[in-house]
């Protein structure tokens, strides 16, 4: 049975007349069996969820995604969407397909989430939730009871919005008591029969606060039972004053099971909690835990402030999403669809310094990007409220506008429109890396709570931001010597139409061994193509001097076979322990033949003008850089005007769970079926048909060679 509380909460506005969606809410829940459950709305000016009532739970359960972005990995976010039931059926499924929740509420439950919408609009998103003994799928009962539901109470939305009547937050749904018999000789027996108890009973109501404690409970905690009444035991009990035990109590009311722990009672008791959970409530039972009693275990800090939920779900929700950040954009994102929502920002820039001056690292919110570049080439030595977070490490909290302007007179580095900022400065491994500025529609007191989210939250942005700042170096890097050492175009040969393309891995630097090159000699051209085992900046440089090597070979006038042999030998004298596959061909477009030598490399495709597909058996040599003496011989093919060869190194088809017959099967159908559109289309659709060169696990290279008739 659910009820509706007495009041909407603090710092939330109950919508005007019936309360639509608390009843709503609140015969779903019961419908359905469900133990908890929440309804958001759409905001109309921007793309983000907003929890406009609970039911079953504290609304501090749900902390971290009060204000949810639509491209939040979460389940609501997911189910308007993809407008559709999104269910998870258990705990294992939750950190699977949602690790952020998993990490914050690692508890065995199953959730439904689906949207609120009619074929005129979204308005918003449910979710309910069951234990997790709820069996692994929806019964059709459920589903049609959840679909039939959302579809009435989408109607209702769509009708109050026809008539501009609107519809906001309204008042959490909570249990409501039992039937009471208070006055009775019932009651009056069941005290006298608890107060015998030789253990002690406390009964917390859904928001963890003590409702009952009979006296062997209050002799247990040391607290005469007056003063516990009303309040949490890990706040009016100080060696209860750890995150630890008001886990377990979460732990329990969200997967409705049996939860216990075991305290240390200063100096040196242990006591035993065991919960029991109802939809109600839960019952404890607390007894002398002797059996533990020789464990040693530091007694939680008696002047510790009381653990704030909110505090610990948000760290901890961020703290899981950073760690998929990989480069500075990622992190400015990250940030953007999980803070800005959850404390209200509107806006938002993240700072760096370079050169003594601030940098724009990214920003999001800001409809006039010029506004935000005023930051850009700030002196650091300017004092302004940027450049001082950055520079002190403070961060710098203004309520309104006119907060700023007494402090920072005659500046106006922050744009129009915003009416209170919070500057956070990002520091990691000692030192500053950043500023986070978090801009607010309308004026914003930070009250001290929110105030130490928001400086925590700033510590795990810094991390991230230091590893991506680190990461972004390390690939501009990567890819500028890349750059460097390929070819940066095709030499025209004649005779011959050459296309060209590479892929960096996508793991690692982004920096590997493989290589193309085209060297134009007269009459004859020579192209070759290959791959230097690893993916470092060693492999980089070595596939160069390889390719210099080549070049200066094939200049001097060596015949195939003695320019792998001199490639060989330099790969040896090097004194390298890496290999490299190679694959060289002798192009005589005049007279319709190709000589080739291949050395450990994959075998080249030849599509004939008339459509024919065929991969070409050539006689090979071992990789180059193993035995001084190993002889490389060639093989001589015919290459008539409209011919195609397609060279490529191995991760173009080389994929796990991917036989390479297969791919080279599927390669040559596709060449036969659109071999004769224009090379630089074609090299585009053989990496898109590539599902090695999708996945990217190795570097990829294509030289593809159209001859042609130039009389």
């Amino acid at each position: 049975m659910v009820g509706v509380s007495d009041g909407p909460g603090p710092g939330r506005a109950a919508s005007v007349g019936r309360p639509v969606l608390s009843l709503a809410l609140a015969s779903l829940v019961e419908e359905v069996q469900a133990h908890s459950g929440a309804v958001y709305l759409l905001r109309p000016d921007e793309p983000v969820l907003e929890m406009a009532v609970t039911a079953g739970m504290p609304r501090a359960f749900a902390a971290p995604w009060e204000r949810v972005g639509l491209s939040a990995p979460i389940p609501v976010a997911d189910a308007v969407r993809h407008q559709r039931l999104v269910w998870v059926a258990g705990e294992e499924e939750m950190a699977r397909r949602y690790p952020r929740i998993s990490v914050v509420l690692p508890y065995p439950f199953a959730l439904a989430a689906l949207p609120l919408a009619t074929e005129r609009g979204v308005y918003g998103a449910v979710f309910v939730t069951w234990p997790g003994a709820h069996p692994p799928e929806l019964s059709d009962r459920e589903r049609e009871s959840l679909s039939a539901a959302c579809d009435r109470l989408a109607l209702r939305l769509q009708r109050a919005a026809e008539e501009n009547r609107p519809v906001g937050p309204e008042a959490d749904v909570i249990a409501a008591p039992a039937p009471g018999i208070a006055g009775t000789l019932g009651s009056l027996e069941a005290v006298r029969m608890v107060s015998r108890l030789p253990y002690g009973l406390v009964s917390l109501d859904l928001h963890g606060r003590i409702g009952f404690a009979n006296a062997a409970a209050a002799e247990m905690l040391g607290r005469p039972a007056a003063e516990l009444l009303g309040s949490k035991p890990w706040v009016s009990v100080p060696w209860l004053n750890d995150p630890m035990y008001e886990d377990r109590y979460r732990a329990a009311l969200i997967s409705q099971q049996v939860m216990s722990f075991v305290a240390l009672r200063p100096p040196g008791e242990w006591l035993s909690f065991r919960m029991y959970p109802s939809t109600t409530g839960l019952s404890v039972r607390i007894s002398r835990a002797r059996a533990v009693a020789e464990l040693v275990r530091r007694a939680p800090e008696t002047e510790a402030h009381p653990a704030r939920l909110v505090t610990i779900s948000q760290v901890l929700s961020l703290a899981g999403a950073l760690t998929e950040a990989v480069g500075v954009q990622d992190v400015v994102q990250l940030v953007w669809d999980e803070v800005a929502p959850a404390v209200g920002s509107r806006a938002l820039v993240v700072l760096g310094s370079q050169g003594g001056r601030l940098h724009v690292l990214g920003h999001r919110g800001y409809a006039d990007a010029h506004v935000v570049e005023r930051f850009n080439g700030l002196p650091l030595s300017e004092r302004t409220p940027g450049t001082q977070a950055l520079n002190s490490g403070v961060p710098a909290f203004f309520d309104s506008r006119e907060h700023l302007e007494r402090l920072y007179p005659g500046r106006h580095e922050t744009p129009d429109g915003f009416a209170a900022w919070a500057y956070l400065p990002l520091i990691a491994s000692g030192r500053p890396v950043g500023t986070c500025v978090l801009a607010y529609a309308e004026p914003h007191a930070f009250p001290a709570d929110e105030r130490a989210v928001l400086t925590s939250l700033g510590g795990l942005i810094a991390q991230a931001l230091e590893r991506a700042l680190l990461y972004d170096a390390k690939t501009r890097l990567a890819h500028g010597l890349q750059q460097a050492l390929l070819p940066s175009t095709l030499t025209p040969l004649p005779g011959i139409e050459a296309a060209a393309r590479y892929l960096p891995a996508t793991h690692g630097m982004e920096i590997g061994g493989d290589f193309y090159d085209l060297v134009p000699t007269r009459p004859l051209a020579a192209a070759v193509i290959g791959d230097v085992q690893g993916h470092n900046v060693t492999a980089a440089g070595l596939m160069g001097q390889i390719r210099t090597g080549v070049r200066a070979f094939t200049t001097v006038g060596q015949a195939p076979h003695e320019v792998m042999s001199s490639t060989n030998r330099l790969l040896i004298d090097l004194g390298s322990e890496l290999f490299a596959s190679c694959l060289y061909l002798r192009l005589d477009p005049e007279r319709g033949r190709a000589v080739m030598a291949r050395a450990g490399h994959p075998p080249p495709l030849l599509r004939r003008p008339d459509g024919r597909v065929r991969v070409l058996d050539l006689a090979g040599g071992p990789l180059l850089g193993i035995d001084a003496a190993a002889v490389c011989p060639t093989t001589e093919v015919s290459l008539a005007p409209g011919s195609v060869l397609v060279l490529y190194t191995d991760g173009l088809v080389e994929s796990p769970g991917i036989d390479i017959e297969d791919a080279l099967v599927d390669l040559g159908a596709l060449l036969s079926e659109i071999g004769d559109q224009p090379l630089e289309t074609l090299a585009d659709e053989i990496l898109r048909h590539s599902a090695a060169a999708r996945e990217r696990l190795d570097d990829v290279a294509v030289l593809l060679l159209r001859a042609r008739d130039d009389d």
